[in-house]
């Protein structure tokens, strides 16, 4: 089993991959649950406020980590 995994998403209208481990992702789905809004709609979120040399895992990871230094969401 790889410690990273790749997920697809469609963000509008283009469909597109990103790979995490599972930590990030299990973070990234409560911080969307948190908000109330699919995860796909927070992957869009994160990728229209991505600079533009950032990869979108990349942009992910920060984001995850922006937000637990934060304290904006807690982890179960």
């Amino acid at each position: 089993m790889s410690l990273v995994e790749k997920r697809s998403v469609t963000i509008r209208g283009h469909r597109t991959s990103y790979s995490l481990e599972k930590p990030f992702y299990d973070d990234l789905v409560a911080i969307a649950a948190g908000r109330g809004i699919a995860l796909a709609a927070l992957v869009a979120e994160v990728d229209a406020q991505r600079r533009r040399d950032a990869n979108l895992s990349s942009a992910l990871r920060l984001f995850v980590l922006e937000q637990a230094k934060s304290g904006a969401f807690s982890r179960t």
